[in-house]
């Protein structure tokens, strides 16, 4: 039975991702939570109970594989990690998000892409996810938008306004600081994901 809780603790760079993953989500999910505990509170309850149960939807059927994880025992994927980091990231959605829609895409579109460009890191260069059969970049860069524009949806009717702290529209206009931060992040991000999925390509 004591086999079962075990953790995978190793001196390698999974664990240190992991575990610092695991504790900046939780406390800045508290952080972002206790300007309405109850409300973020459920919000956080949802997301994590459907981010989880996608996860292991997605696992049983082989699209993807954890070939690390803290609780290899007890879990086919990083419970802890897809219960927290996912949970924080929808909080910080719908803390943040602007009242438009016209500038909620480009918000969400940041904020994915950084998400997207993180995980395609993991999948190229760690063992804490490996894409399998039928699975690729594009899907899981579907997978991002469904799953947080779904709860940007749930969010605006779970946490009052007056809980929220929107990104002023004004903002994201020419010259603002989100209309620089969104260019810079595209960019960044579209480099940064050509060249890592470049480098994975066999040598000619």
């Amino acid at each position: 039975m004591r086999s079962l809780f075990l953790i995978n603790i190793q001196n390698n760079v999974e664990t240190v991702i992991s575990l610092i993953s695991i504790v900046i989500a939780t406390v800045g999910s508290y952080l972002i939570a206790r300007y309405n505990l109850k409300k973020y509170g459920l919000l956080f309850l949802i997301s994590s109970v459907v981010g989880t149960l996608v996860c292991y939807f997605f696992v049983t059927v082989g699209f993807y594989s954890f070939p690390f994880r803290l609780f290899p025992s007890l879990f086919k994927f990083p419970f802890f990690a897809i219960l927290t980091v996912f949970s924080f990231y929808v909080l910080i959605g719908v803390r943040f998000s602007p009242t438009k829609w016209a500038y909620k895409i480009p918000f969400y579109w940041t904020i994915i892409n950084i998400g997207i460009f993180i995980e395609s890191i993991l999948e190229t260069k760690t063992n804490l996810i490996k894409y399998q059969w039928a699975w690729d970049f594009w899907d899981s860069y579907t997978a991002w938008w469904l799953f947080f524009l779904l709860f940007e949806v749930i969010g605006g009717k779970i946490v009052p306004p007056e809980s929220r702290l929107p990104i002023p529209d004004e903002a994201f206009r020419y010259g603002k600081w989100a209309w620089f931060v969104f260019h810079a992040v595209m960019l960044s991000a579209a480099i940064g994901v050509g060249i890592n999925l470049g480098s994975m390509l066999p040598k000619q």
